[in-house]
């Protein structure tokens, strides 16, 4: 299949392993930002084939994850009201709320629906003109621009009855978070391919200049990852610190122009609160002044919801990098996709549901030299 069985070539994963073992001389921190790669490490377990020099990070890079509490709370207060027909993607209906989770909602009679596209709750709100219907948007910057378009057309058709309950942030001011921070260890980041592929690489350089890191745009699959870190490391080894673009076959310099713009008209920029991180200023969007009948939020007044998150879940941790799933004490005991504190385990792109899925349930003391990498 095409991009995917050249990049999971067991061989070419070996080549380069002996490349970064190779070029690595004393230790490195690198972060990934995105879920999917967190995934896909975990999965093949690259960051136990890779030497012990290099230690991989796992960042705030589950969109899901770093949805406030307060906002899950929002949507659980719109969703239950009974002129509403709420729409999500389905990996949002376990995160636990407060005291609830949008499944309970659903079983107690809300009109919660799974979508698998903000297109979707568009067509719902056509076909039920008497209901409001409302599309919880969340996600970084890949999914803002379907989301902007979704918004775009209600606009156009006239529907008074579609509203966004938005929760969108953007990587950059998280990069710059995570490196003003007291505890930060990052020496290099991998940036998320998809991120760029919509944003382009505009706003990278001066973080990567100011900071002095490396941060190399990355992709997916086994391959795709271990070419990042080859270059990361080799940019740290020769002390630079550069974005260097190692997706080129997805990612532009200039991103997707018509996306940018979509996102634009329809959003601005806004202080946005992350869920265990707090509230990093500029990283989210908002509906701009023109939309602002399409907000959730103002539609149906819900902006004094105060939260308080269970004191036994360490997800804020894990999201900001200062330690794995396997260091939370409820990891796979009262935390478990059956039965979650956070976000974390119940999320597709959650670092703790990848350590639970593929059965890492405590960290080895040393990589295994004999594992197959990828295969």
């Amino acid at each position: 299949m095409k991009y995917l069985d050249e990049f999971n070539d067991p061989k070419l994963a070996r080549r380069l392993l002996d490349e970064i073992r190779a070029t690595v001389t004393r230790p490195w921190a690198l972060m990934e930002v995105c879920g999917g790669q967190t995934h896909s490490i975990i999965r093949h377990g690259i960051d136990q084939l890779l030497p012990e020099e290099v230690e991989l990070i796992h960042g705030p890079g589950c969109p899901v994850c770093v949805t406030p509490l307060e906002c899950i709370d929002k949507a659980l207060e719109i969703a239950a009201r009974p002129d509403v027909i709420f729409c999500s993607f389905g990996d949002m209906l376990r995160v636990p709320g407060t005291d609830r989770d949008l499944f309970r909602v659903k079983g107690e009679g809300g009109d919660v629906r799974v979508v698998y596209s903000p297109l979707d709750a568009l067509q719902l709100a056509r076909r039920h003109p008497d209901r409001q219907v409302v599309f919880f948007a969340i996600g970084f910057e890949t999914t803002a621009p379907a989301n902007a378009m979704a918004v775009h057309q209600a606009r156009r058709l006239g529907l008074t009855n579609f509203t966004l309950l938005v929760s969108h942030v953007r990587v950059p001011p998280a990069i710059e978070a995570i490196m003003t921070a007291p505890s930060c260890r990052v020496q290099g980041f991998l940036a998320a391919g998809h991120v760029c592929s919509v944003m382009g690489m505009a706003e990278y350089p001066e973080l990567a200049e100011r900071h002095r890191v490396p941060i190399v745009v990355t992709g997916f699959e086994p391959l795709d990852i271990l070419e990042g870190i080859r270059r990361t490391v080799r940019q740290l080894e020769r002390g630079e610190h550069r974005v260097e673009n190692a997706y080129a076959r997805a990612v532009r310099t200039d991103g997707n122009p018509a996306a940018i713009r979509m996102i634009e008209e329809v959003f601005e920029v806004t202080d946005r609160s992350w869920r265990g991180i707090g509230r990093i200023p500029a990283s989210g969007w908002r509906l701009t002044e023109a939309y602002r009948d399409h907000d959730a939020e103002h539609r149906f007044d819900v902006t004094g919801i105060r939260t308080e998150e269970p004191a036994e879940c360490r997800a804020g941790e894990i999201l900001q990098g200062l330690i794995k799933p396997t260091d939370c004490a409820a990891f796979g005991t009262t935390c478990t996709p059956r039965t979650p504190l956070g976000a974390t385990m119940v999320s597709s792109e959650g670092a703790c549901a990848a350590y639970y899925l593929y059965r890492r349930m405590s960290e080895p003391a040393h990589p295994r030299e004999e594992m197959n990498p990828v295969g």
